[in-house]
């Protein structure tokens, strides 16, 4: 179970110390769904750094399964069974989608198994299995190769940064199924009202503080509120 605890994080601009996380505090449901959202910079993407170890708190700790982990590093936290999605996924020219999920999984995956994790995340695993990871992708493609490395990967809790961004209806689809089916733990930083509502429980960020946590229909009224920001739907286009 991951716990976070009173946790602060500043910069420092212009000679002025900024708080962009303000004692945030919360337990993420073990192998359920948690969803973090909010306006534009009230501080989740991150929190979601945080959390992996890419950055590290100014106060606080992160704990998981009781062990404090908050001065861990990213590849620490990931030899833990620790994933990572980012927002916007990197590229690895001269490595193709076969190989970054043989890498992830530590074994080499026959070409069906390898394209299994390709259709969990809604693509034509044949179309991609032999591509490579590079700027020819397009930002949808690029975020549910990501998201199949991160299911080879296996991890026991997974942070996810947008995973809906640039992606189509359809593939959007097998994106909720995905988080609906895995017993797998999630915290995904989402806009997206479907996401929302298949959550176990919902946190509200704002300013950097946390404005309210607890299910989607208890969250409901404070979500649509205008002053919060709207929930986002996906598009077909």
């Amino acid at each position: 179970m991951l716990e976070v605890k009173n946790l602060v994080y500043e910069v420092v601009q212009d000679g002025q110390t900024k708080r962009i996380l303000d004692d945030i505090s919360f337990v993420v449901p073990e192998k359920q769904l948690l969803v973090i959202t909010g306006p534009n910079g009230s501080g989740k993407s991150t929190l979601a750094k945080i959390l992996m170890g890419i950055l590290s708190p100014t106060y606080g700790q992160i704990l998981w399964d009781g062990k404090d982990i908050t001065k861990l590093s990213i590849s620490e936290r990931a030899r833990m069974s620790f994933g990572f999605a980012f927002q916007q996924p990197a590229t690895f020219k001269g490595l193709t989608v076969k190989d970054l999920i043989d890498i992830a999984s530590g074994t080499k995956n026959s070409i069906p198994s390898a394209c299994e994790y390709l259709s969990r995340v809604g693509l034509c695993a044949r179309e991609y299995i032999s591509r490579e990871v590079d700027n020819k992708l397009s930002g949808g493609e690029l975020k549910r190769i990501e998201l199949a490395i991160l299911l080879a990967k296996n991890s026991e809790i997974n942070i996810c940064d947008e995973p809906e961004a640039g992606i189509d209806l359809w593939s959007f689809d097998a994106l909720v199924r995905l988080f609906e089916s895995e017993q797998k733990t999630f915290l995904v930083i989402s806009h997206q009202k479907r996401l929302i509502e298949i959550a176990k429980k919902v946190i509200l960020l704002k300013r950097g503080r946390i404005e309210g946590e607890g299910s989607f229909s208890e969250m409901r009224p404070l979500l649509e509120n205008q002053t919060c920001g709207k929930l986002s739907e996906v598009q077909n286009g």
